[in-house]
C-alpha cells in the first residue's frame, strides 16, 4: 500500500514538474485590447496594429516594422496565423519553433 502511494505521488510530481514549463512565447496584439482570432495577424499589421513577442518569462518584446519584416521573410507563416491581443493571451497559440534547414557549404 505505502509503495504504491509512493509511486502515485512521484508519478504526480513528474507530471506537475512538466506542467508547469508548458507556457511558449506567443505573438500578441499590444495596440488594441478586442483581437480575439477575429483577423490574421498579416491583416492587423496592414490596419498599423503593434504586436509583440510575449515569452516564457513574461518578457515583452514590441516588434519594429524591420524585425516583423525579417520574421516575414523567416517565417511567413506566423502572420498568417489568428490574431489576439493581451486579453485573450491564454486563446492564442504558441509559436513554433522554426525548422532548421540544413546548410550546405560550398568546399573550398
Amino acid at each position: 500500500m505505502k509503495t504504491n502511494l509512493r509511486l502515485i505521488l512521484i508519478i504526480l510530481g513528474f507530471m506537475l514538474i512538466n506542467a508547469s514549463g508548458t507556457f511558449a512565447a506567443k505573438l500578441l496584439c499590444v495596440s488594441s485590447e478586442e483581437h480575439k482570432g477575429d483577423q490574421t495577424v498579416s491583416s492587423c499589421l496592414t490596419k498599423g496594429e503593434e504586436f509583440a513577442i510575449i515569452d516564457d518569462y513574461g518578457i515583452v518584446h514590441i516588434l519594429s516594422p524591420r524585425e516583423i519584416a525579417l520574421t516575414k521573410a523567416f517565417n511567413p507563416q506566423i502572420l498568417e496565423q489568428r490574431a489576439y491581443s493581451m486579453k485573450y493571451q491564454e486563446l492564442a497559440p504558441a509559436i513554433n519553433p522554426l525548422k532548421r534547414r540544413a546548410v550546405i557549404v560550398p568546399n573550398q
